[in-house]
């Protein structure tokens, strides 16, 4: 009973929201596919573009239904996968369900984005955290087939989503699905978060999955009166009508600052809470409950609500909900502001994603971090009357990209049966050296791998087209340090601050058979001055020759002397010739 009291006692007081230096929680890898998007970076362009990405092309079904709106945010590819990479059967992947697929794709892409090689994390205690609500191809497998094999239910069991990305990598870390409904992915955050601080893990995959493939699950939700009927998401307008469907799937990559290879935002602090009772029924929002989740929140981590610039509210565009959310953010972090609090929704331009809105809302805020501007919602009009903050402005909508004023960015996700949560983000203020350039002009060589040619030659494109940065060359050393398993092709190119007409690159075919290294020497006469004039600008050969002349000076020759020297007659000397090319071959 004592025993029981410490730990309680212990895990009450811990301090989550104010870790020691390094021992922060960092989202250091990023990656997604979301309606018109195929990639975080495509994301971005579409949401500077005021692109509304909700769309009746190739709808998912032909059911023509006066209740089910066929605008819906669809996102591509979703028959593909390559499942020779990630060790599936083909049967298996036949019937696995299509977010497990895309989870599996993108996790792979946020580890490589962290800078780790994905053979680096495997057997580490790495937790494993996926939010999401609805899965429609468990009614189709379930229910539907006649057929039944010893594979499809591992398939389309929502449970081995996150179990799948485990056992793929062999992480031994908490591995489950959460789902809270509209609130499962920022939920998850949270969880990861906590796990994280309290040592459960030490690092996390944090995802968020949903698609819509079955007219009836909106056909429900229509009858419940959440969705519109024209396919656009007004939220905070005077016009709102209710929320339109989004697909989506992202997933981010968490661990600790001190072991962080680059970082993209800092979690401050998560919390959640649930709304409990309310006499107007299970689905109805409480402003109250949420007001409470936000002031204990600030309350935890000791940070003033007039440094928070921006919130990327919930939003989705129903009458009670947008109304009792504005309403709990006016009445919490509101006071004692010389400005007015901005406030926007992704949801306006891609839709509702559902269980992977709270990690959608994350790809926007990491988006607005890392170019300075706060994105647009789309679709706003005219505020909401019935909503007195807009009306007297102390919360404005941003309908521009809007520089954000700030380091901070909060997250709303709440669920429809009264499932909250807040996440509280910081950019990472910390410039690159030198803006990215090195501080010398030597030539760098960068070898990466990919299961194509094609992936190998979008992976060099990539580094010829950015300016050089020193910092994302080491990021690609990192990954590509050791194989990586199911690659099939290498490549290398060389990157250089002097422009050159002429471009190193090169790509082929690896057969995965390790070949003998040779080593094969130069005979006399092979030797020029200042043989070594060159290459002991590199610090390894440098460290190399540092060697060589520790050993040397004790039979009185200075090996920087036979490298470097300008004297004609240095190397007539037949010792001094054959040590210094000595030197340089096994260096």
């Amino acid at each position: 009973m004592r025993e029981h009291k410490k730990t309680k006692e212990s895990y009450k007081y811990f301090k989550f929201a104010n870790p020691e230096p390094g021992e922060e929680v960092v989202i250091s890898g990023i990656a997604g596919r979301f309606p018109e998007s195929n990639n975080v970076e495509e994301l971005k362009d579409n949401l500077f573009n005021c692109k509304d990405c909700v769309t009746d092309e190739n709808c998912r079904w032909k059911l023509d239904h006066p209740k089910i709106p066929n605008r819906i945010g669809k996102i591509n590819n979703i028959e593909k996968f390559d499942a020779l990479f990630f060790g599936i059967h083909f049967k298996q992947a036949y019937t696995m369900d299509p977010m497990s697929r895309m989870m599996l794709e993108h996790t792979y892409e946020a580890i490589v984005d962290a800078g780790f090689n994905p053979e680096d994390i495997r057997g580490t205690k790495t937790g494993v955290f996926i939010g999401t609500c609805f899965t429609d191809s468990d009614a189709s497998w379930f229910h539907d087939k006649h057929q039944v094999n010893t594979i499809s239910i591992t398939g389309c069991s929502k449970n081995m989503m996150p179990q799948n990305i485990s056992f793929w990598l062999g992480l031994t870390g908490p591995s489950f699905v959460v789902d809270t409904a509209c609130s499962s992915s920022l939920y998850a955050v949270e969880h990861a978060y906590r796990a994280i601080r309290s040592g459960q893990c030490d690092y996390a995959i944090v995802g968020g999955s949903n698609l819509c493939l079955h007219p009836y699950v909106s056909l429900h939700i229509s009858c419940l009166g959440l969705l519109n009927q024209d396919g656009r998401c007004k939220v905070f307008d005077e016009d709102a009508n209710g929320y339109t469907r989004g697909e989506g799937i992202s997933v981010v990559f968490l661990q600790k600052a001190k072991t962080a290879k680059r970082i993209y935002a800092t979690i401050i602090h998560a919390k959640t809470n649930c709304d409990g009772y309310k006499e107007e029924g299970i689905t109805f929002p409480s402003n109250k409950i949420q007001s409470t989740l936000f002031k204990k929140f600030y309350e935890e981590c000791n940070i003033p609500m007039t440094c928070i610039p921006y919130i990327e509210a919930h939003g989705t565009g129903t009458r009670v909900g947008d109304h009792e959310e504005l309403n709990a953010i006016d009445h919490i972090f509101t006071k004692n502001r010389a400005n007015p609090l901005k406030i926007g929704s992704l949801k306006s331009n891609i839709g509702h994603t559902e269980g992977a809105s709270g990690i959608s809302s994350v790809a926007k805020v990491i988006i607005s971090m890392e170019s300075g501007l706060i994105p647009p919602n789309v679709n706003f009009n005219i505020p909401r009357k019935d909503v007195q903050a807009l009306m007297e402005g102390r919360l404005e909508v941003v309908t521009q990209p809007t520089p954000l004023d700030g380091e901070y960015i909060a997250i709303n996700s709440f669920g429809f049966g009264g499932a909250n949560a807040h996440v509280l983000l910081r950019s990472n203020s910390k410039m690159k050296h030198n803006n990215g350039l090195p501080d010398d002009d030597l030539p760098r060589l960068v070898a990466v791998s990919g299961r194509t040619a094609e992936a190998v030659d979008t992976i060099l494109n990539e580094i010829h087209n950015r300016p050089l940065d020193i910092e994302f060359i080491r990021l690609l050393h990192d990954i590509h340090h050791k194989a990586i398993p199911g690659h099939l092709y290498r490549g290398f190119t060389i990157t250089d601050l002097k422009p050159s007409d002429t471009e190193v690159r090169e790509i082929e075919c690896f057969s995965g058979t390790k070949k003998p290294i040779c080593f094969v020497f130069t005979g006399m006469d092979s030797q020029w001055l200042e043989m070594g004039q060159a290459l002991i600008r590199l610090p390894i050969f440098a460290k190399s020759i540092e060697k060589c002349h520790s050993v040397l000076k004790s039979h009185k020759l200075n090996i920087y002397e036979i490298l470097t020297g300008k004297e004609n007659n240095l190397l007539d000397n037949i010792l001094h010739s054959s040590v210094g090319t000595a030197a340089v071959q096994v260096t």
